[in-house]
């Protein structure tokens, strides 16, 4: 039995699966966001380790009511990456609430960084841009800002970790103190190249290396839950060990599958996320994106460009909920395919900015090529599209700058059931576009780690035969039948980044 813990911005998940990766029971919990006050936002460390407990406890309780409670069981963690705790290393009490990846109080420290000419050195050693959306920003407020804080940690009694370090910690009862490489590589403070901690990067951040958990692959087996955790789980059918650990975005490329170059995963939002394998050398990503560790397994690493998107599926809430010309998702396709082209018309929904890969935080959304011809399916056609359009714009950069060529896209998200859009993105991108029966992608991500750390699965054509792709939306269209409406796009995005 594996118990994958996927703690998340908004809540703490425990799915049980059974040696056959078949998915028993899933438990979840909400914690509380704190804002304490414009832009800043925190969780309480503390509230997330005794949630983890409650979901792992409920979720073990199917073991006594199927009478399989004396099944072997270990624990694989996927978890939100740049959220920061730091603790006493004596008391594992948290000296702070943890520091959330959506926080913006590290932005002044980062302006400071970018006008000293840091920006080169982050970006060539840590793959990151200068940003508070990373770690090491939040670390370095909570150094300066928490009374005694500072002076403990040059003493070596504080630990840093993002939300897995902190649950290894406190799982071993304090005995463990580790990370895997791709929550280190959205810290700020981790050399991508050497995947150990990087000391001008520390220096750059006044973070003592002292307080840095040991950095190891994602099929690491990092420790075995204290006696003292497993009596809080009812558990005792012997050691549980803490292996596979990833980052949530990680975890979905994984749990994808998307073990070769040239493989990528797109999960469908709000906004929508963006990763593609660029194998095992780590090149420098295009203006404005990422580069990370994709994933580290049987002896191999792997890296990744990442972008995000910011509005993809929220475009359709806005035609719902503020222009009202749709009452639900539901009614999209339906509508989009009542005309036979979008007539001209293209949706840049800027409505916070361009993101990846134009990025200009000034842009503003706009229907543009209206006609009196122009009808309210026309403006929903164009408002689908725009999703395929952006995903596109971000891949397409991703594949040009590392020069490989894109195999498949594996997606996730609500919009994908949308027939008509995953028909348009192989159309615009030319590679199949796979649909799988994982609903829980970090979450899988996290137990393929668990099963190469343990040895169940020694090569990645083993993981491959646990995943099943739902469906398969194979290209229909060329490149030159989409170039014409592409071109359109492209020119109606300029016109808002000039």
């Amino acid at each position: 039995m594996i118990i994958s813990i996927d703690q998340s911005t908004s809540a703490t998940k425990a799915l049980l699966f059974d040696d056959n990766c078949k998915l028993l029971k899933q438990v979840g919990i909400p914690h509380q966001q704190h804002y304490p006050q414009p832009g800043w936002v925190e969780h309480d460390a503390e509230e997330i380790w005794q949630n983890t407990i409650k979901a792992m406890k409920e979720a073990l309780a199917v073991l006594r009511e199927t009478g399989d409670e004396g099944e072997s069981l270990s624990i694989a963690i996927t978890n939100q990456r740049e959220t920061v705790v730091v603790w006493e290393r004596e008391t594992g009490r948290p000296v702070y609430n943890a520091v959330v990846w959506q926080c913006m109080r590290g932005q002044q420290i980062c302006e400071n960084l970018k006008a000293k000419g840091y920006g080169k050195m982050v970006k060539e050693k840590s793959g990151l841009l200068i940003d508070p959306y990373f770690a090491g920003s939040g670390a370095k407020w909570i150094l300066d800002n928490v009374e005694g804080a500072r002076a403990k940690a040059e003493a070596g009694k504080l630990c840093f970790g993002t939300i897995d370090s902190w649950l290894v910690y406190k799982l071993t009862g304090g005995k463990v103190h580790a990370t895997d490489y791709t929550n280190a590589s959205r810290t700020m403070l981790f050399n991508v190249h050497t995947l150990d901690w990087d000391d001008e990067l520390l220096d750059m951040l006044t973070v003592p290396r002292s307080m840095m958990p040991a950095p190891l692959p994602c099929d690491a087996v990092y420790g075995e839950v204290c006696d003292d955790v497993l009596a809080m789980l009812g558990y005792n059918a012997g050691p549980v060990k803490i292996a596979g650990i990833l980052g949530d975005s990680h975890g979905a490329l994984s749990g994808q599958m998307c073990f070769a170059e040239g493989f990528g995963k797109a999960t469908y939002g709000t906004g929508s996320s963006v990763m593609v394998n660029i194998g095992e050398h780590c090149a420098p990503a295009p203006d404005g994106l990422v580069t990370s560790v994709g994933f580290s397994a049987l002896g191999k690493t792997f890296y990744a460009f990442e972008g995000n998107i910011h509005c993809t599926g929220a475009t359709l809430n806005w035609l719902r909920d503020q222009l009202q010309l749709i009452n639900g998702p539901q009614e999209v396709e339906a509508m989009a395919t009542s005309v036979p082209d979008n007539g001209g018309v293209y949706f840049v929904p800027a409505f916070s900015g361009l993101g990846a890969p134009w990025w200009n935080a000034e842009a503003k959304a706009c229907i543009s090529g209206l006609s009196l011809a122009s009808t309210k399916a026309h403006v929903v056609r164009a408002a689908l599209e725009s999703i395929a359009y952006q995903v596109t714009d971000l891949i397409k950069t991703m594949t040009g700058k590392a020069g490989i060529n894109l195999k498949e896209i594996r997606v996730d998200g609500g919009p994908t059931k949308n027939k008509f859009l995953m028909q348009m993105q192989s159309d615009l991108l030319q590679v199949p576009v796979v649909r799988s029966e994982v609903e829980d992608a970090s979450a899988f991500g996290a137990l393929v780690m668990n099963r190469f750390a343990l040895g169940v699965w020694k090569t990645f054509d083993e993981a491959q035969q646990a995943w099943t792709a739902l469906d398969s939306t194979l290209p229909a269209h060329t490149e030159a039948d989409m170039a014409p409406a592409y071109a359109g796009w492209q020119k109606a995005v300029r016109s808002l980044v000039v």
